[in-house]
């Protein structure tokens, strides 16, 4: 059993039904989930997630932003269902692949909605929204909700093109004016650097997308000078494992075992296939939940939780994607 199965094990769980299928793109389908006997499901603020436990063949879970709807006379306002949309990656895994197949009537076991990425208590600042892909899933909610209460946001929202976008309609409807389509190649290309100069000091910004589009909006938003505690990100794909052809060693120094980490496998997976069982959650670097202290050697972060200097002090590490300088870690696990 991995230590994410083992955390599941752990959080109350709800059995869902599948009660409706739509495809919102040629690779991205909206799936409606409802409880049995028409129950109330555990209450979601926008930008918060369920994660979907994946059966058959696969012992693991997939994260999914649920969709929240601006008409409050929806199932989905009064909690009643959730809403996701899952995009079709045919080099993955195979977990969306499994979401893909889903029929009207099949069941799945999901954990109850958690809230990692949240909007700022309300005030009247102009929130930005930035979404890259399938990350305008959680960006969607949280523009629903801005319209709702009458707070004002500007959204942007990038894609390859209009085909391979979902919500467009919708998204026209909530944000009007207010909202900014960027397609690749095109004169509406995205343009990071002056969405951050249009910012004024107070404003928060908030992103989601995969790695590229979030490591290039994090190290620009620090090169603009805006604050770390103004900027929300999820991050919607994993990121690579490592660039790099070199293995090292990683010694547990509780058990004394050590262990070879090869090129394309994280420290995390490792442990796993060995039998260890260390806490983690998200596998992305973005939650914190992996992370371990180092007694000897020098980490290589690839993570999104600690600060500039947490990493310059080497104390820690989140081993589900980051890896070492040196041929040797020494872990305190």
């Amino acid at each position: 059993m991995t230590a994410l199965n083992r955390r599941q094990n752990t959080v109350e769980t709800l059995q869902l039904r599948v009660t409706e299928t739509e495809d919102l793109t040629a690779q991205i389908r909206k799936i409606v989930l409802k409880q049995a006997e028409g129950l109330p499901l555990p209450a979601a603020k926008p930008g918060a997630h369920i994660r979907v436990h994946i059966g058959g063949a696969f012992d693991d879970t997939r994260a999914y932003s649920l969709l929240m709807l601006n008409d409050h006379s929806t199932d989905a306002a009064t909690h009643l269902q959730y809403e996701i949309a899952v995009k079709r990656e045919d080099a993955g895994s195979g977990g969306s692949r499994y979401m893909h197949a889903l029929n009207v009537g099949d069941t799945l076991v999901c954990d109850r909605p958690r809230h990692d990425f949240k909007l700022e208590p309300p005030d009247q600042t102009c929130a930005v929204l930035l979404a890259g892909g399938i990350g305008i899933t959680p960006i969607f909610a949280m523009a629903g909700a801005l319209s709702r209460e009458g707070r004002p946001f500007h959204l942007h929202y990038a894609g390859r093109d209009r085909s391979q976008m979902a919500l467009l309609n919708e998204l026209a409807v909530i944000a009007g004016e207010n909202l900014k389509i960027h397609l690749d190649q095109q004169d509406s290309q995205l343009d990071i650097n002056a969405i951050l100069r249009s910012m004024h000091a107070d404003q928060h910004l908030y992103v989601c997308g995969p790695a590229g589009l979030l490591d290039t909006v994090l190290a620009m938003a620090k090169q603009a000078g805006l604050p770390a505690t103004q900027v929300h990100f999820e991050l919607f794909s994993n990121p690579a494992v490592s660039a790099s052809t070199d293995s090292f060693q990683v010694r547990l120094a509780q058990s004394g075992k050590t262990y070879v980490i090869p090129p394309g496998k994280s420290i995390l997976q490792v442990l796993q296939d060995h039998g260890e069982d260390p806490l983690c959650d998200c596998c992305r670097g973005e939650c914190g939940v992996c992370q371990v202290g180092v007694l000897e050697g020098e980490p290589d972060h690839r993570d999104y939780v600690l600060s500039d200097a947490e990493k310059a002090q080497g104390k820690l590490i989140h081993i589900c994607v980051s890896r070492s300088k040196t041929p040797m870690l020494v872990l305190d696990m």
